[in-house]
């Protein structure tokens, strides 16, 4: 369903718009399946290997790689679409449930970014207590990426899109909750046409604006976040037992700087030249390949510079 005129006029008056109900369980839980599969079978395999004492096959979609990732980091590591790559995550994210609101706001040609994650956020009160080397310590780091500091999308492409209009998406796979870490967002900020630099990634505490007008989003499984990437935004801890799973995509027109050359975006709709669109999930599937094995995760170039305090992003 396409947003409406009031839609909208909110996205562009407040820099964000929650477009509720716009999934079905029908459109999510071929993931959630995709990936209970995936988290099963590795399970199997780590706990034949003696580095799982438990399958924890009784435990929930929800809770299950909390329980494994207390004893082992190496599914949880894995999750992430570029690395898990999954067939139904690649289906979904030219849904036409999930692109119609999208159409509203980027117009007829759209590209889906590689910026794009699956985020499984952990309980902040588990302990580690496995066995494997640096174990510990990756997953206490994993603890502390769960908590995402204040920031702005913006902050996380490259120069040569800093003039493209990329819209964020962010939806739950399960309900987001004050309790498990939904989002909080400052909005209107977009209006500012301002990045709120900082030494290291995101905002620092000195340089945040208007934290009185901070708006939770506590969002339903089904309901879909479309976002300005000027708009600033954090998640809080998770203090339930269970994982919070959220998907947080980019989409852009075709043809725009990604900010992330290196890595793969594909069209999802065109009105003009339909035959365009990617369908093709091996195809899909092998560019994700190919880019990591070129450039990993973690040899991703950054920005050239970056200014110290709040500046243009155009004239940055």
């Amino acid at each position: 369903m396409h947003l409406t005129d009031q839609e909208i006029s909110h996205f562009e008056e407040e820099g964000y718009i929650v477009v509720k109900d716009a999934l079905s369980d029908g459109d999510l839980d071929p993931i959630i399946e995709e990936y209970g599969e995936h988290i099963d079978t590795r399970a199997r395999r780590l706990h034949a290997e003696g580095k799982l004492s438990l399958l924890y096959e009784e435990e929930p979609f929800g809770k299950r790689l909390a329980s494994i990732t207390a004893e082992t980091t190496e599914i949880y590591q894995d999750v992430d679409i570029m690395h898990f790559r999954g067939e139904a995550t690649f289906n979904f994210l030219r849904n036409s449930h999930l692109i119609d609101p999208i159409e509203s706001l980027v117009g007829p040609e759209i590209t889906c970014s590689p910026i794009q994650h699956t985020r499984a956020k952990l309980p902040n009160k588990i302990i580690y207590q496995g066995i494997e080397e640096d174990g510990e310590e990756k997953f206490n780091q994993f603890l502390s990426e769960n908590v995402a500091p204040w920031h702005q999308d913006a902050q996380v492409h490259l120069e040569e899109a800093d003039s493209t209009f990329i819209l964020t998406v962010w939806l739950p796979l399960s309900d987001a909750t004050l309790e498990n870490g939904c989002l909080h967002i400052i909005p209107r900020i977009h209006t500012r046409d301002l990045v709120y630099w900082s030494e290291g990634f995101g905002i620092s505490e000195a340089y945040l604006p208007d934290e009185e007008g901070v708006v939770p989003l506590p969002m339903k499984k089904g309901d879909v976040l479309l976002m300005h990437k000027l708009i600033p935004h954090c998640s809080t801890p998770n203090k339930t037992d269970g994982i919070r799973w959220s998907m947080d995509l980019r989409y852009q027109k075709t043809g725009t700087p990604t900010g992330r050359a290196f890595w793969p975006d594909f069209p999802v709709r065109s009105r003009s030249n339909p035959a365009s669109v990617l369908t093709d999930y091996v195809s899909w599937r092998q560019s994700w390949i190919e880019a990591l094995e070129k450039i990993p995760t973690d040899k991703r170039p950054g920005r050239k510079s970056r200014p110290d305090n709040p500046s243009c992003l155009i004239c940055a």
